[in-house]
């Protein structure tokens, strides 16, 4: 057997049937130093006791056993015991660190956390181990799926905690588009919700409560907007304005995504119309689901759409995941094939949050690389984002595509991307994703130079 394979690890965070744990004080030479199962509940169970609220990540090792296959177990065990010892050093003292059964950890964190901080702590943990991992002289890639409960209600038991992180990681396994997933007392926290969920879905679809608002993509030279992002949004008559996780996660269950997906493509080329009665030429980029490229009417439904609202093909873009983008399906390939014969373009998402095949993606006809907002958000303080940045850049130069960050946030991130010679950017510096009629406003207010001299202004 070959063995410079690379070993990858999509998923953190999982199951749990013998559970080990350790504070982070003490550097691991062996699996059995990590305290068991039953160990490690009581310490969560302490942790919520002490501080209120706790949040429990289940990490699982995607194909470890072809560690053991090309090795032996001694092989495996060694492979654990460094990714436990740089979970610790990425974290610190901060956390609870538990082994459960033969590739799966957890960790546990004190205090309340709010969704975006889960989500930091999870793109700070993939960002490192984006390093190669050497056991016998042989490189591997760890690569994981994790789920993530919180527990802020004092009445919530460490096994419903633990019951809500597996549900979470079972959603992050068998999720095409994203490989973390939340379950907590702040969303679906249960299967009468989940149920409850696909209801309301159906009812939305029918009853026009879904809708699409615009981030613009801006010209990282000029702050001019050349562009947009189209993402969804669910006006819940209870819940109020719903965002994208709950949406998909109810669709992807209960095999809604297609529907969902083609409402998505129809709302959007709707909308480009209506920008060209407003005198606005721009195009519009859509996410595009897995599933939507194994349905051979694809083509079809966006060339019928194209033709009753009168848009030209080039203003619409379609975005796919790095997994899809590489597929070597041959109906996908096909169904690429006709979609850029028709001047659609396509560009590929979160660049780098994945394992990108080079060697495919140069045979790959795309638009624009879009580098994953994982990179951006850490530029400042890790030289290694900078660098990647760069590459993806090159890659995108020699293959006459434009290179498109998400994420940027801060004036620092803007100019660093633009000295990297980055086309494109959108984040929360330039706007949120807005209605129709707010992105219409934004594009007549001309571009977004105010914002570099009201930096220079607050510095003088």
């Amino acid at each position: 057997m070959d063995r410079d394979f690379t070993f990858r690890l999509r998923h953190l965070f999982t199951g749990l049937n013998r559970c080990e744990i350790s504070y982070m004080t003490q550097e691991h030479f062996s699996l059995t130093t990590l305290p068991n199962r039953y160990h490690f509940f009581d310490l969560i169970e302490r942790e919520a006791e002490k501080h209120g609220a706790v949040s429990l990540y289940l990490v699982d090792v995607m194909r470890f056993s072809d560690i053991s296959s090309a090795f032996d177990y001694r092989a495996g065990d060694q492979l654990l015991v460094k990714i436990a010892n740089q979970i610790n050093h990425v974290f610190h003292h901060r956390l609870l660190l538990g082994r459960i059964s033969g590739d799966i950890f957890g960790l546990v964190f004190s205090g309340e956390s709010s969704d975006n901080q889960l989500r930091e702590r999870y793109f700070k943990l993939i960002e490192h181990f984006k390093t190669p991992i050497f056991v016998n002289e042989t490189a591997f890639i760890a690569d994981f799926n994790v789920g993530c409960s919180v527990k802020t209600n004092k009445n919530t038991d460490v096994m419903t905690l633990v019951s809500r992180a597996e549900s979470a990681l079972k959603l992050a396994k068998s999720s095409k588009l994203e490989n973390f997933k939340i379950v907590s007392e702040r969303n679906l926290s249960s299967t009468g919700r989940g149920l409850a969920l696909k209801a309301d879905l159906t009812r939305a679809l029918n009853n026009e409560e879904l809708e699409l608002y615009l981030q613009p993509k801006v010209d990282l030279k000029t702050l001019q907007i050349v562009g947009s992002e189209a993402l969804l949004r669910w006006n819940h008559p209870l819940d109020g304005l719903l965002f994208p996780g709950a949406l998909i996660e109810a669709a992807e269950s209960y095999n809604l995504m297609n529907e969902l997906g083609y409402w998505t493509i129809h709302r959007a080329i709707s909308m480009l119309a209506s920008l060209n009665m407003s005198g606005i030429n721009l195009p519009i980029s859509v996410n595009l689901s897995p599933s939507q490229l194994y349905d051979s009417n694809l083509s079809p439904k966006i060339k019928s759409l194209l033709k009753y609202y009168c848009v030209q093909p080039n203003m619409i873009e379609l975005e796919l995941t790095e997994d899809v983008a590489l597929s070597d399906s041959i109906l996908v390939k096909r169904q690429l094939d006709e979609i850029r014969a028709m001047g659609i373009s396509l560009s590929m998402d979160d660049f780098g949050k994945g394992y990108s095949n080079l060697s495919l993606i140069k045979d790959l006809d795309l638009q624009a690389i879009k580098i994953d907002k994982a990179f951006v958000l850490e530029l400042k303080d890790n030289p290694v984002n900078l660098a990647i940045i760069q590459a993806t850049k090159i890659i995108g130069d020699s293959k006459n595509c434009y290179t498109v960050a998400e994420g940027i946030e801060t004036i620092e991130h803007l100019k660093l991307l633009s000295n990297a010679g980055v086309h494109m950017g959108q984040g929360f510096l330039f706007s949120k994703a807005v209605p129709l009629k707010d992105f219409i406003k934004l594009y007549q207010k001309g571009d977004f130079t105010y914002l570099l001299e009201d930096n220079t202004r607050n510095q003088a």
